[in-house]
């Protein structure tokens, strides 16, 4: 099996957003409590925040982390997790149907993600809330003082605003499963003349109005399109979720649900380009896709929590154990999102610590690397600079998912110095090795430096606390640059990063 790709250096699709490398964090199940917050801990520090924990993420470098939901959101007070700990009122989560003592709120999560190297993107609750509680919250944050919000944070011990730029206005509204669900036009009304009080606080905020929960909901692509009807000179982005899962236990259908991913973002770019024009602005609304991941393996046992009659504090919720097979797709989600770099800004893997998460821990023990951590961190450390329009000429198959899907799956980008080029690849054949063939263009010189390259014998293979290392990649040799061509053999269900110096 043989695939052609050609990379030109002037052919450029767009410069890549850091924020695609972004990631996320809900007061749900142990992301918070014993996922980056284990007072007591042997690695914890004054703050009672995990050290381990803080390593791994830092290690991943990325950029946002979006905080406290999620569905927890639409029913959160964000003044409960604010003042002296011993004062905070334990709440019942209606989302999760679990407690929530609010030990760690928005001053405690914002100081977390200084220690781990990123940057807060802020959730606000227009479910059972709305716009006076999102203006508070704003001026609590991010005003310097001399006001009621900003000097009770003061008073609580943060002297200096937080001045977080990233505000989401509520989250998956177009849900009957959300609390305070509304209708295209109630949320777009609303969404709006919120956007419009925090613009009379600070216009440089950037703020993210609700897309589609996913692109099966009835109601999708019209929501996209009535609530940007309200809301798009007054927003900056539009967020899209999607999660991915093989029920069907069918390897190549289940990898091509990337291509699924493909046509949403297309179509709602679509949407996005239809209303631009109807209104004459002069504005961009950009994707948010500010959650996505592999989401299956846990949901029967999560039903035993979900569906009783206990409130549980800090339970085993969404605790997805990862196998190899993921790792195939989560690299061509990333794939996917570096290719729409044009229109994809944000978007942040659902979610970083314990809950469908690259990283595990164990309470009072040690953390670990999930499978898909490592096509996460290759992304975030060499897929930042330009994507390039790489033209690809190979075999294809069809599936239940659609059609002519490639079995090579390839992203390449330019490093933002413009020394480096990296190429993102799967190879999804279930038995066929691939006969890499690709033309640099342009890249006078270029060189291999590095190819990284993850395989398993067992689909289902997976890292544990005992053997963290059981799926994980290595270097390989024999992928050469001769002649100005790229050439490499790349096994079946292999996923690769093939490093070029310029």
């Amino acid at each position: 099996m043989k695939a052609n790709v050609i990379v030109h250096k002037d052919f450029a699709l767009s410069a890549i957003d850091d924020r695609i490398y972004s990631s996320f964090l809900e007061h749900l199940g142990r992301a918070i409590y014993t996922g980056i917050y284990e007072p007591g801990h042997p690695t914890a520090d004054a703050d009672g925040f995990r050290g381990d924990v803080i390593d791994l993420v830092r290690a991943i470098n990325t950029p946002y982390v979006r905080y406290p939901g999620g569905n927890f959101v639409s029913a959160y007070n964000w003044e409960d997790g604010i003042g002296p700990r011993e004062d905070r009122p334990t709440r019942l989560d209606l989302a999760w149907k679990t407690r929530d003592n609010n030990a760690v709120g928005v001053n405690e999560f914002v100081d977390w993600c200084k220690k781990a190297g990123t940057n807060p993107m802020l959730a606000i609750n227009l479910g059972s809330r709305g716009l006076d509680a999102a203006r508070n919250f704003v001026e609590y944050c991010n005003h310097p003082g001399g006001s009621y919000w900003s000097d009770l944070r003061r008073k609580h011990g943060w002297a200096d605003p937080h001045n977080v730029k990233l505000w989401c206005l509520g989250n998956e509204m177009d849900g009957p499963w959300q609390v305070g669900h509304k209708t295209a036009d109630e949320y777009g009304r609303l969404a709006n003349e919120t956007a419009k009080a925090l613009r009379l606080f600070d216009r440089s905020l950037e703020l993210i109005v609700c897309g589609s929960s996913n692109s099966d909901m009835p109601t999708y692509p019209q929501w996209e399109a009535t609530v940007l009807e309200h809301t798009y000179d007054s927003v900056d982005h539009i967020s899209l979720h999607m999660y991915f899962a093989n029920v069907e236990h069918d390897t190549l259908g289940y990898l091509a649900k990337a291509e699924k991913l493909d046509r949403y973002i297309g179509t709602i770019a679509g949407v996005i380009d239809f209303i631009k024009a109807k209104k004459r602005s002069k504005r961009n609304v950009t994707i948010s896709f500010d959650e996505w991941n592999v989401w299956y393996h846990s949901r029967e046992a999560d039903k035993k929590i979900l569906e009783g009659d206990v409130w549980p504090d800090e339970p085993h919720l969404l605790e997805d154990i990862y196998n190899f097979e993921d790792v195939l797709q989560v690299g061509g989600i990333l794939n996917t999102f570096i290719r729409r770099a044009d229109r994809v800004k944000i978007a942040c893997i659902a979610q970083l610590v314990n809950v469908i998460a690259p990283i595990m821990t164990e309470k009072g023990g040690p953390a670990w690397k999930q499978t898909i951590y490592y096509p996460f961190l290759y992304a975030s450390l060499y897929g930042r600079g330009t994507a390039l329009n790489a033209v690809v000429d190979g075999p294809t198959y069809d599936s239940a998912f659609g059609d002519d899907i490639p079995y090579l799956d390839l992203s390449a980008v330019r490093s933002t110095a413009g020394d480096a080029l990296t190429f993102f690849v799967v190879n999804r054949h279930l038995t066929d090795s691939l006969d890499l063939s690709a033309s640099l263009q342009g890249f006078a010189g270029a060189r291999v430096v590095e190819h990284i390259q993850m395989t398993h014998p067992d689909l289902r293979a997976v890292n544990t606390a005992a053997n963290p290392d059981n799926v994980a990649p290595k270097t390989v040799s024999g992928t050469i640059v001769e002649d100005g061509t790229l050439k490499s053999k790349l096994p079946p269900l292999s996923y690769n990063v093939i490093r070029l110096a310029l």
